[in-house]
């Protein structure tokens, strides 16, 4: 089964508004210069960019939470910002998205995490990053682990999202797994290889390829077309497994979709739906978001896996840090003859 009826889309998207999901981790302010490269500068050989004009979205866990808020379910958002104008924007924006943000705390020490993308003719020309990469003071953890704590007898689900800004540090995650577990509450984790934390014991982990390749202390030497063939990758998946022991591993392929494992099954490779691709940005934020709603909806592993799978597939056919709404997603599954 690589495919959904769209009725039981449907009844899952309708499940999933009565859904609340809290979402925390790095937000980030994505800023995109638009505009047009028609010359080379004489000053420098690189390319002089016509300005035409600027948007800003919600990116890192900023864009998970608006991307179950686009999928009309219900998402908190727990974070730190600075004290500056990206902070501002960024609220201005989530509230604009519905998405909670009363979670969002000021830090007089830290700017906001902002990533200035140059777009020309449609592609990116460079990107501009200014952020923080040191922990989060233990003062600011325990407030946030306060309030969520708080939150949590409220909440379906829980995405930790790591982007190795300095929001998840090992105390937040060890005192967010326990309260999960005590409470029976679905916890999703993004990982960032580069920033090593045990991570062992959670619902859901989602690295891409070279995430998994990273995070089991592999190389990845030879790619094979059918991952289901693919020796190198099918054992980064068990020493995952074996190591990690999550519920699920979904492992997302680009091009070649996703592959979900669980310990004691085959794994289950879902093909990409995606016809054109034209930014991949964010596209990972979409496949924990639409994962973890669908099961909170009451999806089966499968099920969960063919809806984000989907929800991704119409995501990287836009440009920037986009999100798919309930109309985009039923429309992606073809009504069976």
């Amino acid at each position: 089964m690589n495919t959904l009826p769209p009725r039981r889309v449907k009844q899952l998207l309708e499940t999933a508004q009565k859904r609340r999901i809290l979402v925390l981790g790095d937000v980030i302010l994505d800023r995109f210069l638009w505009g047009w490269v028609s010359r080379i500068s004489p000053e420098a050989p690189v390319p002089v960019l016509e300005y035409d004009h600027e948007s800003c979205m919600p990116g890192g866990a900023a864009n998970v939470a608006r991307n179950l808020t686009a999928l009309a379910s219900n998402a908190e958002l727990f974070g730190v910002v600075g004290r500056d104008q990206a902070a501002g924007q960024l609220q201005k924006l989530l509230k604009e998205c519905r998405v909670d943000c009363q979670g969002l705390m000021g830090s007089g020490k830290r700017p906001t995490s902002l990533k200035v993308r140059v777009i020309a003719h449609q592609q990116q020309v460079v990107r501009i990053d200014r952020e923080a990469k040191t922990e989060v003071d233990a003062l600011l953890t325990q407030r946030i682990l306060k309030a969520i704590k708080e939150r949590l007898p409220h909440t379906d689900a829980v995405i930790a999202c790591d982007y190795g800004k300095g929001m998840i540090t090992q105390t937040l995650l060890d005192e967010l797994k326990s309260e999960c577990r005590r409470r029976g509450v679905w916890l999703s984790f993004d990982p960032k290889p580069i920033h090593a934390l045990k991570i062992d014991g959670l619902s859901l982990v989602t690295p891409n390829r070279k995430e998994a390749f990273e995070l089991a202390g592999a190389r990845d030497l030879v790619r094979g077309r059918n991952p289901l063939e693919d020796e190198g990758l099918l054992a980064v998946a068990e020493r995952l497994l074996s190591g990690l022991s999550p519920a699920l591993l979904l492992i997302t392929l680009g091009e070649q979709g996703m592959l979900l494992c669980q310990r004691g099954q085959k794994p289950f490779h879902i093909p990409t739906i995606a016809k054109d691709v034209y930014d991949v940005s964010g596209a990972g934020d979409t496949v924990i978001a639409s994962f973890t709603l669908a099961i909170a909806a009451g999806a089966s592993p499968v099920e969960a896996a063919i809806f984000s799978n989907h929800a991704a597939g119409v995501v990287v056919g836009k440009v920037g840090t986009a999100t798919v709404s309930p109309d985009e997603l039923l429309a992606s599954f073809p009504a069976r003859p």
